[in-house]
């Protein structure tokens, strides 16, 4: 009964620490939640559990194998992913979040389709950042997770509980920002979107600038 509650104690504050630093997923989610409500915000914040999920099932496989991986790719991967950042926040920019929907839409299948895309949005932006198994590695020795000696249902638990402690992350997360969504006009929602899609392109900016400057460096083309 001990070792449960060990491990459900802490794989949930696993998910929480990892899901907590308020880096592009989270300026996303917030930005979901005041434009479209809780749910929209909330099926960002499970695409970014789910990515979560991956990267720490992959890193408990093989901690030393995932880490010589990432450690001797890190630029390329933080180039890549920094790409794909800049991309979205643009569009973040740009795009009119309130612009009214076209009269002959299926209000069916828009619906699904937003529901997918916040889900798949929040999926590859915490994805696009593979250096955060640098924070996983820490917080599974910490909390001592997976153990040698944990069973195969220990394990399987204690991954669902890193889940459970993410999505707890990001239900509050929505749950505090939607209690203040009603104060913005349609003027600041869009507002608000521009600077928070202008956030998330210089954080991509200088993940692309230190991740090709890093890549150069290992090429020997600077010192």
């Amino acid at each position: 009964m001990e070792t449960f509650v060990s491990i459900i104690v802490g794989c949930i504050s696993i998910g929480i620490l990892l899901s907590a630093p308020m880096g592009p997923v989270g300026i996303l989610c917030i930005q979901r939640t005041i434009n479209s409500g809780r749910d929209a915000g909330l099926r960002t914040g499970v695409g970014a559990a789910v990515s979560d999920l991956l990267y720490c099932l992959v890193t408990g496989s093989g901690m030393s194998i995932v880490t010589d991986m990432i450690e001797a790719n890190k630029s390329i991967l933080q180039v890549v992913g920094s790409v794909f950042l800049i991309v979205y926040a643009l569009y973040m920019i740009i795009h009119n979040p309130v612009r009214p929907q076209q009269e002959d839409a299926d209000p069916a299948v828009v619906i699904r389709d937003e529901r997918m895309r916040d889900i798949v949005t929040g999926f590859l932006f915490t994805l696009s950042n593979p250096l955060i198994v640098f924070l996983i590695i820490p917080f599974m020795a910490r909390f001592n997770f997976p153990m040698p000696e944990h069973r195969f249902y220990h394990i399987i638990i204690g991954y669902l509980f890193i889940v459970v402690g993410a999505l707890l992350w990001w239900a509050a997360i929505t749950f505090i920002v939607d209690k203040v969504r009603s104060k913005f006009n349609i003027r600041s929602i869009w507002m608000i979107n521009r600077i928070m899609g202008g956030i998330i392109l210089l954080l991509s900016l200088y993940g692309l600038a230190t991740g090709t400057i890093d890549y150069l460096k290992q090429l020997n083309l600077i010192s």
